[in-house]
C-alpha cells in the first residue's frame, strides 16, 4: 500500500478527510520550503501537494503564476524541487508528497539525466527523494499506461484531474490508470478563478465514483473554513492553493512557515467539527 492510500484508509477509519494543501516549490523564498511543508503538517496536512514551477502552466491562475515565475527567477527547477522533498523527508518518513506541474520540466530532466537502463530517471530520482505520488496536468490518460505502470513499480501513484466538463468516457480513461486519488477541478477554468457551486459539487461526485474508486479530492475555489467544512462533507479530500499563496506573498522570511500552520489548523478544525 502506497504512503497516499495508507493515509486515505487512517483518515476514512476515524472518519475523517483528507486536507491538503499546495504550495510552489521555492516560493516566497528559495530555501523555505522544506520548513513550510513541516509547518503545514503541523496545522493539520494531511498530503502536500508540491508545485514544480514551470514558465507557461495551462491550468494556474495569475496567483500561482507568478509564485512559479518568481522561484523560476530564483533558479528553481526539478533538480532543487526533489531536493526539497529530501530534506522533508529527514524528519518526516509519513506525510505522502505529490509533485503537482507539467510535461516539460518532466521531460526535459529525463533527456538531461538519461541513463542505459533506466526508463525515466524522473521516476526513480523522485522515489529516491521521497515522492509518493506525481500529477501531470497536460498528460493525457489514454496515453500514460507505461508512466504509470513505472510509477507503481517504484511504489508512486499517478493522479489525475477531472473537471465539470469531464465526460463519462474520460472517468473510464482515468479509472483505469490513476491511482492515489483523483483531484476534481470545481471551477471551469484556472485556479483562484470563479466561485465555488457546491450544489454542482454534490452533483458530480456520484457520477465520478460511479467510475473511479480511488478517493476523490476536491479544489479549485475553496478559500475559507466555511467552504472547506462543506466540501468536506461530500468529498474525500478538500484542496486549497492560491490561497495560501496569496497569503505568504508578502510575509517576512521569518513568518512564513507560521502563517501557513495558522491557516491551515483553522481549515483542520472546521473540517473536523
Amino acid at each position: 500500500m502506497s504512503r497516499i492510500a495508507a493515509t486515505f484508509t487512517g483518515l476514512k477509519a476515524h472518519g475523517r478527510k483528507a486536507l491538503i494543501p499546495f504550495v510552489t516549490a521555492g516560493y516566497p523564498y528559495a530555501d523555505v520550503t522544506p520548513e513550510l511543508m513541516h509547518a503545514m503538517v503541523a496545522g493539520g496536512a494531511d498530503v502536500i501537494e508540491l508545485g514544480v514551477p514551470f514558465s507557461d502552466p495551462s491550468a494556474d491562475g495569475p496567483v500561482i503564476q507568478k509564485a512559479g515565475d518568481k522561484a523560476l527567477a530564483f533558479g528553481i527547477g526539478l533538480v532543487q524541487v526533489l531536493a526539497m522533498v529530501r530534506e522533508f523527508r529527514k524528519t518526516n518518513s509519513t506525510t505522502p508528497v505529490v509533485l503537482m506541474g507539467y510535461a516539460n520540466p518532466v521531460e526535459r530532466y529525463d533527456q538531461k539525466h538519461a541513463k542505459d537502463g533506466v526508463s525515466s530517471p524522473f521516476v526513480k530520482d523522485a522515489a529516491e527523494a521521497g515522492v509518493d505520488g506525481v500529477l501531470i496536468v497536460d498528460y493525457p490518460p489514454e496515453e500514460c499506461e507505461a508512466f504509470a505502470a513505472d510509477l507503481r513499480a517504484h511504489g508512486m501513484d499517478l493522479i489525475f484531474l477531472l473537471a465539470p466538463t469531464s465526460t463519462e468516457t474520460r472517468m473510464q480513461q482515468v479509472a483505469r490508470v490513476a491511482s492515489g486519488y483523483v483531484y476534481y477541478v470545481s471551477l471551469k477554468g484556472v485556479t483562484g478563478s470563479g466561485a465555488l457551486d457546491v450544489g454542482a459539487v454534490e452533483a458530480m461526485l456520484p457520477r465520478i465514483r460511479q467510475h473511479i474508486s480511488t478517493p476523490v479530492g476536491v479544489g479549485f475555489g475553496i478559500r475559507d473554513a466555511a467552504t472547506a467544512r462543506t466540501i468536506a462533507k461530500v468529498s474525500d479530500a478538500v484542496v486549497i492553493g492560491s490561497k495560501i499563496i496569496q497569503l505568504l506573498e508578502d510575509q517576512p522570511r521569518d513568518q512564513v512557515a507560521a502563517t501557513a500552520q495558522g491557516f491551515l489548523r483553522e481549515i483542520r478544525t472546521a473540517m473536523d467539527s
